[in-house]
């Protein structure tokens, strides 16, 4: 498959998820988060190519929050945004890592999503786009489910501070090894995770147990998304405290 038609068939899924949870309208601002990995600059190409042929009028605006911790070449990313043509912003975290504390990834995704929200407030945008993909979107409920003992995940499109602004995940019907195949396709320079948690964390266990589940039946996976939707009340427990 070229690189033209895997682009093609991920745009359709992009569109098709956009469509069904209503995640964009005419004049909305959007701010973007791009990380520098492959799934964020994968989802950024595609909602700028969307904008030449979607019935609407959108902005999209990157934004890359420097943590700080020297993980990504800013240089080589503010570079990419320039080629695409695409207006961005730096943003710094609220709070300020104090190295003596050592790495805690809670705050490293608090500090994230405050910047993003308060960004988006002070400068009027109306989406704040996440490039989560399917394969998060069920880590996420097994995290949930397994640890916390609740049945819980991270929604394609949530809204927040009374409908002010929206969350929203054009990616949650593309799996993870599309995006990673598209992105070596395209040749976007993506910057691998230097996270020490990256390899030990809970995230990454609950991906080998879906990967060991996937060699008995190969639809684990989309088994489980969809199940998200197919949630029989009657047949689950009476909501009691325990």
């Amino acid at each position: 498959m070229t690189p033209d038609k895997l682009t093609y068939f991920t745009s359709k899924k992009v569109g098709k998820a956009i469509w069904d949870y209503q995640m964009l309208k005419e004049g909305d601002r959007v701010l973007m988060a791009v990380s520098g990995g492959k799934d964020s600059l994968c989802l950024l190409r595609i909602m700028k190519e969307r904008i030449k042929f979607v019935p609407f009028d959108y902005e999209v605006i990157a934004c890359y929050v420097d943590m700080g911790f020297g993980w990504v070449n800013k240089d080589t990313l503010i570079e990419h945004f320039k080629k695409e043509s695409i207006p961005y912003i730096i943003a710094q975290p609220p709070e300020s890592w104090n190295n003596e504390e050592g790495f805690n990834c809670f705050w490293c995704s608090w500090n994230r999503r405050k910047a993003l929200f308060n960004l988006a407030r002070e400068r009027g945008f109306t989406k704040i786009v996440f490039a989560h993909h399917m394969d998060d979107i069920i880590e996420t409920m097994l995290l949930n489910l397994f640890f916390n003992g609740e049945i819980a995940t991270m929604t394609p499109y949530q809204e927040m501070f009374g409908g002010e602004l929206a969350i929203i995940r054009p990616l949650a019907y593309v799996e993870e090894k599309e995006i990673t195949r598209l992105a070596s396709m395209l040749a976007l320079p993506v910057v691998s995770s230097a996270c020490p948690n990256g390899s030990t964390s809970k995230r990454t266990l609950v991906k080998g147990v879906i990967q060991e589940l996937e060699k008995h039946n190969k639809n684990v996976k989309k088994n489980i998304f969809r199940s998200l939707k197919r949630v029989r009340l009657e047949n689950l427990l009476d909501h009691t405290d325990s």
